[in-house]
């Protein structure tokens, strides 16, 4: 199997995302649909009818020196065995099912050894992968003791506001010297790619240190009015919490998290943002309200009270984004936005999440607005269609 032959259509295609399954095609992420890679065609996939062949190589636990030694030789005979459709696909686009037994050697060539060792303790792993101009974040995982893989394709240039379609109240949001600005969303919808933006434009335009912390690195940043140091879990930190707690001495104005993930990461982030630092995250949930929820929900009870005091005052902005497919082909992100005003301070104080949503439907002077709103803006600019619109809607009589 040629990886850089099936990135290299993926690339072509404006695909998001290569999925690599044990027993299935190779499959592409188009504007937000499946496609399988069989033969030498591209196809909306359809799994129903494919030849998933149980008998094929199945992977046995690599936790012992000699499992692994019997996977490496069981390695060998397939290679051989499989010799004409790697000679056949390298050299054209006849693309076959593939097999842990491909995913394993594409591995060994793009990561170092103890990479590899992490991975067979951990059971998932995240790196990234250079092809030609291209970077790609990869997770690695197990699937029915398979190997399986899955490519996220990054844009060779670091974005802009304009080219992620942030509105202008945003550039206010980052010439702040203090706060916390959450970028949230479900898996995919572009959340690393609108920090980018925002870190590009601060990089652009202010005089400052930024430190980001990321897992893996994606975009590459080169230093214009700022300097940038960009740190990775497991080779530059141990943990997005240890990354935190020692970035104060590299005397930082700005700091980049990847993803708020645990109870130690949150609360270190928020206690940055208290102490003059302005702090870019993103957590997966799905819009202002329940992001609000998430954070305070994490602390145990006894210290809700003070965590929803810190964050009435550290947090600035929370911008949830959702992605929808565009009329024509491509796809645009709908975004809710909730800038930290009195209103919203005290609702966070008083826990009376319920009632932000009200506030950022009667707040846009403030730059606020709802998912319903951005949504019927892009359904107005014939942007979004309508029926695809409504199934992102919890409200589904909005275009009524």
């Amino acid at each position: 199997m040629n990886i850089d032959k099936i990135l290299e259509i993926a690339i072509k295609n404006n695909a998001s995302d290569v999925h690599l399954i044990h027993g299935l095609f190779p499959i592409l992420r188009i504007d937000g649909k499946l496609f399988s890679l069989r033969g030498s065609s591209l196809e909306e996939a359809n799994f129903s009818d494919q030849d998933q062949n149980e008998d094929n190589f199945s992977i046995s636990e690599l936790d012992t020196k000699e499992d692994d030694k019997f996977f490496m030789e069981e390695s060998v005979y397939s290679k051989e065995k499989n010799k004409d459709e790697d000679d056949e696909g390298s050299n054209s686009n006849n693309f076959k099912l593939v097999t842990s037994d491909s995913i394993h050697r594409i591995l060994k060539k793009a990561l170092r050894e103890e990479q590899l060792e992490r991975f067979y303790k951990e059971r998932d792993y995240d790196f990234s992968y250079q092809f030609d101009d291209f970077r790609f974040r990869v997770n690695l995982s197990y699937e029915r003791s398979n190997f399986k893989a899955v490519f996220r394709i990054i844009n060779k240039q670091s974005p802009t506001l304009e080219d992620v379609n942030l509105p202008d109240r945003v550039k206010d949001l980052l010439n702040l010297n203090h706060g916390l600005i959450l970028v949230t969303g479900p898996s995919g919808c572009g959340k690393s790619t609108s920090l980018a933006a925002m870190i590009n434009y601060i990089n652009n335009n202010r005089n400052c240190n930024i430190v980001t912390l990321e897992d893996p690195i994606e975009f590459i940043f080169k230093p214009n009015k700022s300097i940038i140091t960009q740190r990775q879990l497991g080779t530059d930190m141990t943990s997005f919490a240890s990354g935190l707690k020692h970035v104060l001495r590299q005397d930082p104005n700005i700091v980049m998290v990847g993803e708020m993930r645990d109870l130690e990461t949150i609360s270190t982030a928020i206690t940055l943002a208290e102490t003059g630092h302005l702090i870019l995250a993103t957590l997966h949930t799905c819009n202002a309200a329940q992001t609000v929820d998430r954070i305070i929900d994490i602390f145990p009870s006894h210290q809700q009270g003070q965590v929803k005091s810190q964050l009435s005052l550290t947090l600035s902005a929370i911008i949830s984004q959702v992605l929808l497919p565009k009329i024509g082909g491509g796809r645009v992100a709908a975004r809710e936005i909730l800038i930290n005003n009195s209103a919203i301070s005290n609702l966070i104080r008083d826990q009376k999440i319920a009632q932000i949503r009200s506030v950022i439907e009667t707040h846009s002077k403030d730059g606020m607005i709802s998912f319903e709103k951005s949504i019927k803006n892009l359904c107005d600019q014939g942007i979004v269609d309508i029926s695809e619109a409504k199934q992102f809607l919890d409200d589904k009589l909005f275009f009524s």
